[in-house]
């Protein structure tokens, strides 16, 4: 997503190759996401993205209203009072809830949950949409795609850079490292020093539970960080929200995160699992703030950087690839990024 997003808006203003490492775009992160957009996820700094995507995926078409319920014990309430405070401030419209609005909202809630937080705006995402309309977007624009391109070697040369890759050799002016995992790796490559991105394994199973979750129920996550399901055609889709430290590669899930994410489930309803169907795993990528990578690396003003979006990338992906191609291309703000502040993404924040 993120190259696909930041290739549809550079390629109408300049002549783009996008070097796709697998047989298809969108093969790890982005066709591995849970799809959801929701307002206050990956932290306050994030929320200004994510808002300011929001009306072009719903213009779009690529959101389905569902709202999301952050739940809690009695010793959360504190946890969940702090939690609106920090995100009401930064433009998020949420709101605290009791026991009996949770009853409403999540049939078979177990007794030690007893508060929340309501989000009414939170909206399945249609990942697969997104994506190939971004792509679409950058072909129609002009912009080359070569798959099964990863990159071999990274050569500075005196007016830009010559890359090897899928067995030929290309010639760019500038870089753009959108490679996800694998970033602090083609920095390397590039002579550039790394930012200490890590790559986590997040861990995502699709149950058959008994009573079928309502296909209106809303996405449940745990204050605290140890899970979130939601439904999917019948189904429940339900995530331990593990963080397990990485090298880049195919992930894939492991049995203890799938059993944890069972129990943590029965820990907060009654329903009966009948059957793991799917399991899967992604690998959501971090800067060491947590907050994404966008800008010019003060090192090599040829390199940009358009990495570090976590489990983020794809519900901000609209305002993060116009801010980035306004950077990239020294164009001034729009409607859509005008509230951002590009100081807070940018790589010079790692150096010294």
């Amino acid at each position: 997503m993120a190259g696909a997003s930041l290739g549809a808006e550079l390629a109408p203003h300049a002549s783009i190759l996008m070097l796709e490492a697998e047989d298809r775009p969108g093969y790890h992160a982005t066709g591995r996401s849970a799809a959801f957009w929701e307002e206050c996820y990956g932290g306050p700094e994030v929320v200004p993205l994510t808002l300011a995507s929001g009306p072009y995926l719903r213009d779009h078409g690529f959101l389905r209203r569902r709202g999301a319920v952050y739940v809690g014990r009695g010793s959360d309430a504190g946890a969940l009072d702090a939690f609106v405070e920090r995100f009401r401030a930064r433009g998020a419209t949420i709101e605290r809830i009791g026991r009996e609005v949770l009853e409403a909202h999540i049939p078979g809630l177990r007794p030690a949950w007893t508060g929340g937080v309501w989000e009414p705006a939170c909206s399945d995402i249609d990942v697969a949409g997104l994506h190939a309309h971004y792509l679409a977007r950058f072909a129609r624009a002009g912009g080359t795609l070569r798959t099964r391109g990863r990159v071999e070697r990274l050569d500075r040369t005196g007016d830009g850079w010559v890359v090897a890759a899928a067995g030929a050799e290309f010639q760019a002016a500038l870089l753009v490292n959108a490679a996800g995992a694998w970033a602090d790796g083609i920095a390397a490559l590039a002579g550039v020093p790394a930012v200490g991105i890590s790559p986590l394994r997040r861990t995502v199973v699709q149950l058959r539970v008994a009573p079928s979750p309502p296909d209106d129920m809303p996405l449940v996550l745990d204050i605290e960080g140890g899970f979130y399901f939601r439904p999917e055609n019948g189904r429940l889709w339900l995530s331990p929200q593990d963080e397990t430290p990485s090298a880049p590669c195919d992930a894939a899930p492991e049995e203890l995160a799938v059993a944890e994410a069972i129990d943590r489930l029965q820990q907060v309803v009654d329903w009966r699992v009948e059957a793991v169907e799917r399991k899967w795993a992604g690998l959501r990528s971090f800067a060491p703030d947590r907050r994404p990578i966008y800008g010019f690396d003060p090192a090599d003003p040829s390199l940009f950087w358009f990495a570090g979006q976590g489990g983020f990338g794809i519900q901000t992906a609209p305002a993060a690839a116009r801010l980035g191609a306004q950077l990239l291309l020294g164009a001034s703000r729009d409607g859509m990024t005008a509230g951002l502040d590009p100081e807070l993404y940018s790589p010079a924040r790692f150096r010294p």
